[in-house]
């Protein structure tokens, strides 16, 4: 089934083609851009073929046997004239309870469910910031974080789908399985999606009243909008410094402050006033947002350097009009740029527990701290930069730090 498979996909480009792809680069000439998407396409198909196996492999089999299966009953059934239904066997299509699954499957990828757990944690993290006392745990603050989780949860879809819908070529080369990439989703099923969750969002937060609310959806989506979308003078991930100050935004400043904000003006009806452990935070987050930009640029330098090691004079990063740290500065120096950044992070948060007068929190914060800090460095000393799939993992890894993270910021007094 797999030597089917392949066999099915373009031939390799020729060695004409990359003889031309070298000598527009020589002599200036711009190469045509609908030649490169017919090379992209060409190139991808063949080099990305074990990967779309190794993620359709299941499904393909099924079909394949069905096919089979029915074929064979079919000539069976030629030869003795019974119908093809008469066969105890025969085909069937997946009942409701199957096609549900594959929905919530495809809808779960299509999610991205890690920014999801990472934006539902914060700002639980954040709102318990501005609690003072025992009594402030009322169904009142409750129902408060709830509207925020929703509605920023909602905007989160639209950001990660619009971000989707934008790269779905750069997608089927790094992330084949997202529902866009794969074919699972059409650009118009897409398009629904994203468009209704942005309106639920604002809906939700307009009927809730909350302003600092309002405001963080509000700016998100325009920062989200401006982070994808291809259009003149936007796409501001093209840029990376751009890209880090897009997220280092979102995550670090509006997560932290606006969420503050709405449970210590609307909820419980507090002067605006930021408190040591609310700074710590933001401060803390900045540089985990830098952080998470830098590694999504060093997953996607990784990556194009894998296709296109073969094609001598191309840069896949340009082709797609992103110009990343990784070409820039090498893949080895953004990894440890990276590290550097979270250990003076952690060596930071260390300084900040061990000046609480909290004896508790001292305690807990310091040893938290100074052990996520040892475990992040002896992850990263094992690290293969060469291996897409251990930069994948130590991506999902930072996460998990940021994760941890948000469990330690309310302990911080």
């Amino acid at each position: 089934m797999e030597s089917m498979l392949i066999g099915s996909f373009p031939k390799p480009l020729s060695f004409p083609v990359v003889s031309e792809v070298s000598a527009s680069k020589t002599t200036g000439v711009p190469f045509p851009r609908c030649r490169v998407r017919n090379m992209l396409e060409k190139y991808h198909s063949v080099k990305l073929q074990r990967g779309l196996v190794a993620q359709h492999v299941a499904r393909n089999n099924e079909m394949s046997s069905a096919y089979q299966s029915r074929s064979a009953k079919h000539i069976a059934n030629a030869a003795s004239s019974q119908p093809l239904e008469s066969e105890p066997g025969a085909y069937h299509p997946k009942n409701p309870r199957e096609s549900m699954q594959d929905a919530l499957n495809a809808f779960y990828r299509f999610s991205r469910p890690h920014t999801v757990i990472g934006t539902a944690l914060s700002i639980s993290s954040v709102s318990l910031l501005a609690v003072e006392k025992l009594s402030d745990f009322s169904p009142l603050f409750f129902t408060g974080v709830l509207e925020a989780i929703v509605a920023a949860l909602l905007m989160n879809v639209y950001i990660v789908g619009l971000n989707q819908l934008s790269d779905i070529e750069i997608d089927k080369v790094n992330k084949p399985y997202l529902p866009l990439a794969s074919g699972e989703y059409s650009v118009t099923t897409g398009v629904m999606i994203v468009s209704s969750f942005a309106i639920l969002s604002f809906w939700l937060g307009w009927i809730v009243g909350s302003w600092p609310l309002f405001w963080a959806l509000f700016i998100s989506f325009m920062l989200g909008t401006a982070y994808s979308i291809n259009v003149p003078l936007l796409r501001w991930k093209r840029f990376a410094l751009v890209a880090a100050m897009c997220i280092l935004a979102v995550r670090a400043v509006i997560v932290q402050i606006a969420f503050f904000l709405h449970i210590q003006t609307y909820v419980f009806g507090r002067p605006a006033v930021f408190s040591r452990p609310v700074i710590f935070a933001t401060a803390f987050m900045s540089f985990f947002s830098v952080v998470i930009a830098l590694f999504k640029d060093l997953y996607i330098g990784l990556t194009f350097n894998c296709i296109f090691k073969d094609i001598p004079d191309i840069d896949g990063d340009k082709i797609f009009g992103i110009r990343s740290f990784t070409v820039r500065l090498g893949q080895e120096r953004v990894f440890w740029i990276c590290i550097s950044l979270l250990e003076m992070a952690y060596c930071v948060a260390v300084l900040v527990g061990a000046a609480s007068s909290s004896l508790w929190s001292r305690y807990i914060t310091v040893s938290g701290h100074a052990i996520l800090a040892a475990i992040l460095w002896n992850r990263a000393k094992s690290m293969d930069l060469k291996s897409k799939a251990a930069i994948t993992s130590f991506y999902m890894f930072i996460w998990k730090l940021f994760y941890a993270e948000y469990l330690l910021i309310p302990l911080v007094r």
